[in-house]
């Protein structure tokens, strides 16, 4: 749900979006920042694919050395204004292009192009290219600048493994024949791979020949020990700057920060105190260190004192200490604080944090949906000119995902490679979870699929979010690469969304492969997806797979439902030898535990295929198995022969039933029910009345169907006499009886004429049980009203209750004689609730034309086909 947002509205948002977008890129762009000039860096594009490199050392140096002779092309942004555009068709012309550019090769310039790779982490093969272009030109060496360039590239980019190769092959290669700085190269190469042990070996050998290392050099590899923890050699190398005059400020700094991590924070303040008595300038890291620690360890009160005391000594940059006290507040978990301290020394100061501050508070505000603070505080970087990063703009494509415009991120996603914009993992959830949400599936799965390429796979939730919305949308070739990629990436999806996925082919009519799919799931499936393979492959004649499924179904503890037996069984008697392959179902559903239900299955599907002869094999083969047919198994065969045409079978049977003492009030109302079906009339209404007489009520739908045929025989006196007895027991007129009346005293007066006969009515007063008779005989027009459709409504509210049909049925009386009315009526109808069907649009199109109005008769027509009615009752 979309949070009301200071000073802007969701719909001024996305009218201004690129605006929005655009001037967070680039503030410069606005008139009132028109001073400011932001150049967002760019990654010198050298026509290459970043791959992801093998895990194997001997694997990943052959790839390497293979990308670097024959480098596949790319397309993508231009590169730096300073250098001509090195994209050339071919990519073995690569290295051809670079030299045909003429550079004037030096440290500078190399340095400069390895500074745009840094800015683009996932573009990290490119930087090799020119990294090893720039090595193999005549005139040209690389320095150790260079060196170090590309090893914190690579570091950076989780590619610490080449860096350690690329180090053991230099250090073999140049073993005999050494370059200037060779031993500083390697102990600095190992120091920034993390690595500090094989520094200080390289380290220790070069001092055994008699070489000493550089102040910068020193300080690589001291930092190095604090990240792993060599206190040891850390005091030594330590004690190594000191003598020889090598301690400034970067010493200073990796001394706090090793003291802090020891979480020696006094000391660490001791020594911090020591530097400024001795009137020596700090820079701030020293500092931020402290503080941060302090945070860490929840001091914040000590954390904000120390901010003041050497914020207010001036030998410490305020804006740092400010920018760390706030990045401290908020990874405690005090981002409230944060905020209130960033608000009052803007009034106050005009302070303005740096890009990594405002990222700290924005990220965390978008975690905790917090996002009309985040709003401000993009705006607020905008006009204070602060450049964004890529951290900033996955930032505000991960808010545009929380307050729901999906469109406006996506168009941003879309344009990433115009502003520089790298998707992290965070971003690329949400982005693909509000496209979900939105319904832009397919976009959502585009997102992923390139994202991927970077190396990036969805957490669970993202990737079931997902896997499901293609499941819904139907997007099975999709569905089957996302699973491709999940198994390729040893990701287990649930058993669930397997389930999702098979219930999608089978919609998708892809039902074999769904159950080639079930075929290589080792766990069970879901109820559902057994029923939706089951009756798609029914529906592909494939009978024989979907009675191994059922088989499978029982085995693993699925409950089978009748209509779905029903569908195979009738499926298996369509294919070649029916007879052995019902039965061979059979034996496999009835082998551990012989169930009356099992029998009673076939029986049903027996019947439905008008197969009563086998329907009666299975019966007997029931009763031989020593399995005792219940009350739905006689049902099922006396339905098996109605279906069937075999009445006198039938009879046959309920008369078996019926003497051994097993004919119930089921029993009779299903013969009942199929003699009506199978237009047997006469035996359907003395069986009724037998029931009758040994005291048992028929069901309703016996006295419905019944009446029904009787009145369609014309044999009104038997319909009324038959719905007289069935008033006599207390029952009220169904609306199915009262229906069937009114509509055949329509067709003729004889209906009333034969109940006003039956009911003796007498002109000028009626009986109790007359309001039937009275309804009609108004209805049929025999009986005259003044005002005849509330009239009418409230007889045949007092009969039974009125529905839909009733309704069509007054109307299309009053459509003989008044459109008006009808039309009325027809207002009436929706007013009460009630839906117009086909038949009611009909009725009035058909009054229209028949009195002449043909425009209102087409425009009803029209009207009728917009509700997507096109059959006509007749």
């Amino acid at each position: 749900m979309m949070l009301p947002l200071k000073h802007v509205t969701k719909h001024r948002l996305r009218s201004n979006s690129k605006s929005f977008v655009s001037s967070i890129l680039n503030p410069s762009s606005s008139s009132s920042s028109a001073h400011c000039c932001i150049h967002l860096p760019r990654i010198l594009t050298l026509s290459l694919h970043l791959k992801l490199l093998p895990r194997h050392p001997k694997r990943r140096r052959v790839l390497l050395q293979d990308l670097v002779r024959h480098p596949p092309p790319r397309s993508g942004p231009p590169p730096p204004p300073h250098l001509p555009n090195p994209l050339v068709p071919s990519s073995d012309d690569f290295s051809g292009a670079l030299s045909a550019l003429s550079l004037p090769l030096s440290e500078g310039l190399v340095l400069r192009v390895l500074r745009h790779g840094a800015a683009a982490r996932h573009d990290v093969l490119p930087c090799l290219k020119f990294f090893d272009w720039a090595g193999r030109q005549p005139g040209f060496h690389h320095t150790r600048a260079t060196f170090v360039a590309i090893f914190r590239i690579l570091a950076r980019a989780d590619l610490t493994p080449l860096v350690l190769d690329f180090l053991d092959a230099f250090r073999r290669r140049l073993h005999h024949h050494h370059r200037v700085r060779f031993h500083d190269i390697l102990v600095v190469g190992y120091a920034v791979a993390g690595k500090p042990q094989n520094a200080l070996h390289a380290f220790a050998r070069m001092r055994f020949v008699g070489l000493d290392l550089d102040s910068f050099a020193y300080h690589v590899l001291l930092d190095s020990l604090v990240e792993k923890n060599y206190l040891n050699a850390f005091d030594f190398v330590a004690g190594q700057i000191r003598r020889r005059g090598f301690e400034n400020h970067v010493t200073n700094v990796i001394v706090v920060k090793h003291l802090c991590k020891e979480r020696r924070l006094e000391e660490a303040e001791e020594y911090l105190n020591g530097l400024v008595c001795r009137g020596e300038e700090l820079k701030g890291p020293e500092v931020g260190f402290l503080v941060g620690a302090l945070c860490e360890s929840f001091r914040f009160e000590r954390a904000v004192d120390l901010v003041r005391q050497f914020g207010g000594s001036g030998l410490v940059p305020l804006d740092h200490a400010y920018g760390v006290w706030i990045k401290g507040l908020v990874q405690g978990g005090k981002v409230d604080e944060a905020l209130e301290f960033f608000t009052q020394k803007k009034d106050s100061e005009g302070y303005s944090p740096a890009t990594v501050g405002y990222n700290v508070l924005i990220y965390r505000l978008l975690r905790e949906n917090r996002l009309r603070q985040v709003y401000d505080l993009l705006m607020d970087m905008n006009e204070s000119c602060v450049p964004p990063d890529v951290v900033t703009m996955n930032a505000v494509l991960c808010f545009f995902c929380k307050v729901g415009m999906a469109d406006v991120a996506l168009e941003l996603y879309n344009s990433r490679s115009e502003f520089g914009l790298s998707l992290n993992h965070l971003a690329c959830k949400y982005l693909i979870l509000t496209l979900c949400w939105d319904g832009s599936v397919k976009e959502a799965y585009s997102v992923l699929r390139s994202s991927v390429d970077r190396s990036y796979f969805p957490d669970e939730q993202t990737f079931c979010t997902l896997a499901s919305a293609l499941c819904r949308e139907g997007k099975v070739d999709e569905m089957k690469e996302l699973m491709y990629l999940a198994v390729g990436r040893n990701f287990v999806p649930r058993v669930s969304t397997y389930d999702k996925f098979i219930s999608a082919l089978c919609q998708a009519g892809r039902v074999e492969d769904g159950y080639l799919l079930h075929g290589e799931l080792k766990s069970a499936a879901a109820r559902a997806s057994y029923v939706k393979m089951v009756k798609g492959l029914v529906k592909l004649g494939r009978g024989d797979i979907a009675a191994r499924l059922l088989v499978e179904m029982k085995g693993k503890g699925h409950k089978l439902s009748r209509p779905l037996c029903r569908a195979v069984v009738c499926c298996l008697l369509e294919m070649d030898n029916p007879r052995g392959r019902v039965f061979n179902l059979l034996q496999m559903l009835a082998h551990c535990k012989p169930s009356c239900q099992t029998y009673n299955f076939f029986l049903d599907g027996a019947g439905q295929a008008l197969k009563p002869a086998l329907a009666g094999e299975v019966f007997e083969l029931m009763q031989r198995n020593g399995v005792t047919p219940n009350l739905s198994s006689r049902i099922l065969m006396l339905q098996a022969y109605l279906k069937g045409g075999r009445i006198s079978d039938a009879l046959n049977f309920f008369n078996d039933v019926r003497h051994r003492g097993l004919a119930g009030k089921k029993l009779y109302n299903a013969l009942i029910v199929g003699l009506c079906k199978s237009n047997k009339t006469d035996i359907a209404r003395e069986i009724l009345f037998s029931m009758l007489r040994v005291t048992l009520n028929p069901s309703i739908e016996c006295y419905e169907l019944l009446v029904q045929k009787l009145c369609s025989l014309q044999r009104y006196r038997e319909a009324i006499h038959l719905v007289n007895v069935y008033e006599k027991m207390g029952r009220r007129i169904t609306s199915f009886i009262g229906n069937v009346l009114l509509y055949h005293s329509l067709i003729s007066p004889q209906l009333y004429q034969t109940c006003l006969h039956l009911r003796g009515v007498e002109e000028g007063g009626f009986s109790g049980n007359s309001t039937l008779c009275l309804m009609i005989g108004a209805f049929s027009g025999c009986l005259k009203v003044s005002h005849y459709i509330e009239d009418l409504e409230q007889l045949i509210e007092k009969c039974f209750p009125l529905n839909i049909f009733t309704y069509n049925l007054l109307l299309k009386q009053v459509a003989k004689s008044d459109m008006y009315k009808a039309r009325l009526l027809f207002g009436r109808i929706c007013q009460k609730g009630y839906e117009p069907n086909c038949w009611t649009y009909d009725i009035m199109v058909r009054g229209f034309s028949n009195h002449g109005r043909k425009d209102e008769a087409k425009r009803w027509l029209e009207e009728m086909f917009r509700k997507g009615f096109y059959g006509f009752y007749h």
